[in-house]
């Protein structure tokens, strides 16, 4: 289906053409046509699938040629570096509506809450904010949010996963209950439809298949211990000759991030890194200079799984398996978008085979497990065997074997999984990186 025959405006459809937006995506198509006619929704798609578009244009198709001094729409989402990329979306799409937006988070500098402040106060038609820092706002009694029309909750599961579920009761508290309210999760656990239920009004559904990756995504893996993914990350990286490409590597801690970083610039790779110790401007610098392809290797932790679109990476490498089988979807869905190809490759140590059969069981799919480079098997072989009391390997590598390979086969169990001594990395909680 194209744009045109999902009857929004003209200025909409004149951004859409100079952007080079002509069909829309299937999550675009069911959900439009539901917010045009003024409905609540709650809807279901994975990352990658265009719906931040999907609630874009036709909140801006309701708001194109009207005037108001206060707050039309209001967007919250989890992390500052999504609000900036909605906003930019914005800027495209609105080119021609005269709408205007503007992005509120926090890390940024006392002018910037200033400035921040004078928008609210007189009005810009939509606000793409995280929670944390709108309530500093409302707080302090000058937003005028009295009158919003719409109320849009992307990465929804996000922001209840990262403990938002009461400042964003709290919003919406101020908000009138005269109003459309949109909600977005890449994922549908009970806890979203309970939360829905307190603040939709019997909303229309939509969901598509959540819980699997992209089919042009290629996935492998690699049974590895610590001490050998950074060798590991090198020959991967030396052997991959194409300048042009980009490369995100998630790791689930801040330290293992600043490592890995540090140890592959010392080979001589363009690389950069983003976690939550970075301000705002240092991660807006870092992505873009990633984007330009000033830099070719991104590290960073799943700050940047959700949210983040940069076109054109072609391999995403998980040097720790994530605490959620959703988290991995995310990260690997940062390649092969826009129809494109991409590499998935994930380093899976001894402790982390259960919860990489646990993602394995919701894609319905087996990861090949591809075999060590020779030298770097050579050097797992001398590891320590794993304990048969079930404590797991003391430095363990390589693949799942005692003499020959078994590359593909299932994991073996040998002993219990010993979860009171697994270390932080590698608990089932979320990272907030």
């Amino acid at each position: 289906m194209t744009f045109t025959e999902l009857a929004l405006n003209e200025q909409l459809l004149d951004g859409l053409d100079a952007m080079g937006f002509e069909t829309a995506t299937p999550i675009q198509e069911k959900a439009i046509p539901v917010i045009l006619d003024g409905k609540d929704l709650i809807a279901c798609a994975q990352t990658g699938t265009g719906k931040t578009a999907a609630f874009l244009l036709p909140t801006l198709h309701h708001l194109t040629g009207t005037e108001s001094a206060s707050i039309d729409t209001l967007i919250l989402v989890p992390t500052r570096e999504l609000a900036v990329q909605i906003d930019q979306q914005l800027e495209g799409f609105a080119y021609f509506t005269g709408v205007t937006s503007l992005p509120i988070y926090g890390g940024r500098s006392g002018e910037s809450f200033n400035q921040e402040k004078k928008a609210l106060t007189m009005g810009a038609n939509i606000v793409v904010a995280t929670p944390g820092r709108l309530i500093a706002h409302l707080n302090l009694g000058y937003v005028k949010i009295s009158k919003l029309k719409h109320l849009i909750l992307d990465e929804a599961d996000r922001m209840l996963d990262m403990g938002f579920v009461n400042d964003l009761l709290k919003i919406v508290s101020f908000l009138p209950k005269d109003r459309q309210t949109l909600m977005f999760s890449a994922t549908m656990p009970p806890k979203i439809k309970k939360f829905a239920a307190r603040i939709l009004r019997n909303p229309q559904e939509i969901s598509f298949a959540v819980s699997k990756p992209a089919e042009k995504i290629m996935q492998i893996a690699y049974l590895i211990e610590d001490e050998l993914k950074p060798k590991l990350l090198q020959h991967l990286l030396g052997n991959r000759k194409d300048k042009e490409e980009r490369i995100i590597i998630f790791s689930s801690t801040k330290a293992n991030v600043d490592r890995i970083a540090r140890a592959l610039r010392d080979t001589g790779l363009p690389v950069g890194q983003i976690h939550s110790d970075f301000d705002q401007s240092q991660r807006e610098e870092t992505l873009r200079d990633f984007k330009s392809g000033k830099l070719r290797v991104l590290v960073a932790t799943d700050i940047l799984s959700r949210g983040i679109d940069v076109k054109g990476i072609n391999l995403v490498i998980n040097n720790s398996v994530p605490g959620d089988a959703e988290d991995y979807i995310h990260r690997i869905g940062r390649t092969a978008r826009a129809d494109a190809d991409g590499i998935a490759i994930t380093l899976i140590n001894y402790k982390d085979r259960r919860k990489f059969k646990d993602i394995e069981k919701l894609m319905e799919k087996e990861v090949v497990k591809t075999p060590l480079p020779e030298h770097l098997q050579k050097l797992a072989d001398k590891l320590p065997k794993p304990s048969k009391g079930g404590g797991g390997y003391k430095g363990r590598g390589g693949n799942n074997r005692r003499g020959g390979n078994s590359t593909n086969r299932p994991f073996k169990k040998r002993g219990g999984s010993n979860n009171k001594n697994r270390s932080r990395d590698n608990r089932g909680s979320k990272p907030r990186g």
